[in-house]
């Protein structure tokens, strides 16, 4: 968040406006405008320069390691991310977007969190353990996903469960599903057109759908077929 951001948020706070106005004239989720203002001293207390500057320094210290305690879990503890605010922001953020683009909110959880994991992959208990949900919840998100091709499904013959995972190609094929499911709406708009007649201003108006769909989806198909190599 920039300082001119945070001297805006303070703007709207004395101007009487809600978390949910601010962040929408700023063009950001409300969740990241309430976590703002409650770490910087909440509604009443909240100095832009003075929040500004601690983010700054939050951002820059090093959290000292912790004494070794023994096992994986005490050399987990001396790894500790310094930055982890700022990481929590912005999968936040990212969720937010997901969700108001019409993914549900489960469903954006478990991507994002497989976004931002190094490798890209996840086993089932690693996501339920993660996130704090139940099985049942994370089988649904990653069906979603896999079915409209933000992720793959892949079995680990050596531990014998499934393995969930976004690689590059992961957007080209999301952009493919989501085009062809497009193709489809626009096929049977063309299609109740040619039903209903082209001189019935129902039929016209179907047509015109149906056709613009058709023209916009397959230009979008050859861009991303010319714009693939990036993606290695």
């Amino acid at each position: 968040m920039t300082q001119q951001e945070r001297h805006r948020i303070a703007a709207g706070l004395a101007g009487g406006l809600s978390y949910a106005e601010i962040a929408r004239r700023l063009g950001r989720p409300t969740s990241t405008i309430s976590r703002e203002v409650t770490r910087n001293g909440g509604p009443g207390g909240y100095r832009p320069q003075q929040a500004h500057e601690v983010t700054t320094q939050r951002a820059r210290r090093s959290t000292p390691a912790l004494p070794y305690a023994g096992g994986a879990e005490g050399a987990a503890d001396t790894a500790l991310d310094p930055h982890k605010e700022i990481h929590e922001e912005i999968h936040e953020e990212i969720i937010e977007l997901a969700v108001r683009s019409g993914m549900p909110r489960m469903t954006a959880r478990v991507h994002v969190d497989l976004l931002m994991s190094d490798d890209g992959r996840r086993t089932a208990a690693e996501l339920t353990r993660r996130l704090r949900v139940s099985p049942a919840s994370v089988s649904v998100a990653v069906n979603f996903l896999v079915q409209h091709g933000y992720a793959r499904r892949e079995r680990d013959p050596r531990q014998r469960h499934d393995v969930y995972v976004i690689d590059d190609d992961a957007w080209y094929h999301s952009i493919l599903i989501s085009s062809r499911q497009t193709l489809e709406v626009a096929q049977a708009a063309i299609t109740a057109a040619e039903t209903l007649g082209h001189d019935r201003p129902a039929g016209q108006r179907l047509a015109r759908g149906g056709t613009f769909l058709q023209q916009v989806v397959r230009d979008m198909m050859e861009s991303a077929d010319r714009w693939r190599a990036l993606l290695s």
